[in-house]
């Protein structure tokens, strides 16, 4: 073997090195947590469980409080403390309270292996320092009711009128969560120069890749409909982290609603609700999971499963 040709071959690995030293990998996950247990008169420690087995780096919590005791459709307040340092000191991670009342929070925290820095205007999103590299994580919980899913398939809950259309379905969606999309949109402008940006939450709206037409063809969704709040991202460049993983919604349905119930049960709609997104320049999902209990739907099963919600948990890099 020639000078030059080990010359050459010594480039290419020193090269090949220094990206793969310049990648930065992440485990980022989405989970509703119910309480932490408390609506169920439990402490934290299956909730505790759950984050250890799904090992994330960056986690946005929903539902940190526990429901009050006048809650309806319309109107549910959250009530009692947050137990999210709690559950952040069991983990040794960094914890962040999104403690602001707008549209767009309801009892959410943000977690991290990272130290995290000063939250945006409106509270919903923070910089995590990553071993040098700035990400932003923003967190939302966004209004259950009007619930198109519930309205397209004349199930009850809360006076909105039932509909039939994707248009209406669109429309309703839009002015049920459309406010709180702007408070994200204009949050996010913190986050500008970030090396990746991340949205965790429970949208409390299906995603535009689940109410295809082939699912329809399927079963599986009542009509086609491209639902704005997560449209809107995937607008912006970002990428439904789980849908990137298991593209095909008829080969992988995917229901974080509810791990609880009978799917066949008409009185529900079983569904994708909870989503981890992400955006940076050359991102990767490498991998994708939906985390509940022990049964078909759980792609990584943890039992006893402690809310009413399955988690959404990926590995990307950047």
């Amino acid at each position: 073997m020639t000078r030059a040709i080990l010359t050459g071959l010594l480039a290419a690995t020193l090269v090949a090195g220094s990206a793969a030293a310049d990648e930065t990998r992440l485990r980022i996950m989405s989970f509703n947590i119910y309480g932490g247990g408390a609506n169920d008169g439990k402490g934290v420690d299956e909730t505790v469980a759950v984050l250890r087995a799904a090992n994330p780096d960056i986690i946005g919590l929903q539902e940190t409080r526990i429901e009050g005791d006048d809650c309806t459709a319309e109107s549910c307040p959250a009530a009692g403390p947050s137990v999210a340092g709690e559950i952040a000191k069991a983990l040794g991670y960094y914890s962040y309270d999104q403690s602001q009342e707008n549209v767009a929070l309801w009892a959410n925290a943000i977690l991290s292996r990272y130290p995290i820095g000063p939250a945006s205007a409106h509270d919903l999103g923070v910089p995590i320092d990553v071993n040098g590299t700035t990400v932003w994580a923003f967190n939302i919980h966004h209004d259950d009711e009007p619930y198109q899913p519930y309205q397209l398939l004349g199930i009850e809950y809360g006076p909105a009128p039932f509909i039939k259309t994707e248009a209406e379905a669109q429309t309703w969606a839009a002015q049920t969560r459309g406010p709180a999309m702007d408070l994200l949109f204009d949050d996010m402008k913190a986050a500008e120069g970030a090396a990746a940006i991340f949205v965790f939450g429970d949208f409390n709206e299906p995603s535009e890749y689940d109410w295809t037409d082939a699912a329809v063809a399927a079963g599986q969704q009542p009509v086609k409909v491209e639902w704005p709040t997560t449209h809107r991202l995937s607008a912006a460049g970002f990428v439904d982290t789980y849908r990137a993983a298991w593209p095909d919604p008829v080969a992988k349905p995917a229901y974080t609603w509810t791990p609880q119930g009978d799917e066949k049960d008409p009185e529900d709609h079983h569904d994708r609700i909870d989503f981890a997104f992400a955006r940076a320049p050359g991102l990767k999902v490498l991998n994708a999971w939906i985390m509940g209990e022990t049964g078909p739907r759980t792609d990584l099963a943890v039992d006893p499963w402690p809310s009413d919600h399955r988690a959404t948990l990926a590995e990307i890099a950047f």
